[in-house]
């Protein structure tokens, strides 16, 4: 996936809005972080539950792991997107946002 097809689908959801945070792009809903990506490294951090982190990182623990310290302890989980399949970026990528986004929002994506 690429940077640019990555950024086109992470916008296709509804009310999100992509804004600068230091050397890399946050995806937000109502004013919430559900993804960071480094396009440079091709590596995103998308906002999970612990139980959600454990099972993508089961997947593959080489490209899918939790982000440092207490973020990762959170449920914040590194995706290493060269090494994901297009369809399990796809189902993160939904779940980080319903993670994020009010009820009525999520309930559309569900």
């Amino acid at each position: 996936m690429t940077p640019d097809s990555f950024r086109e689908l992470a916008l296709s959801f509804e009310n999100v809005v992509e804004t600068p945070n230091v050397n890399k792009n946050s995806f937000k809903v109502d004013e919430k972080i559900f993804i960071t990506i480094d396009n440079v490294n091709m590596k995103a951090v998308f906002r999970l539950t612990p139980k959600e982190q454990q099972k993508f990182s089961d997947l593959d623990p080489s490209a899918i792991y939790p982000a440092q310290a207490g973020w990762g302890k959170q449920g914040w989980t590194i995706f290493e997107l060269n090494f994901i399949e297009a369809e399990t970026i796809e189902e993160v990528l939904k779940l980080s946002y319903c993670s994020a986004a009010p009820d009525e929002l999520a309930a559309k994506y569900k």
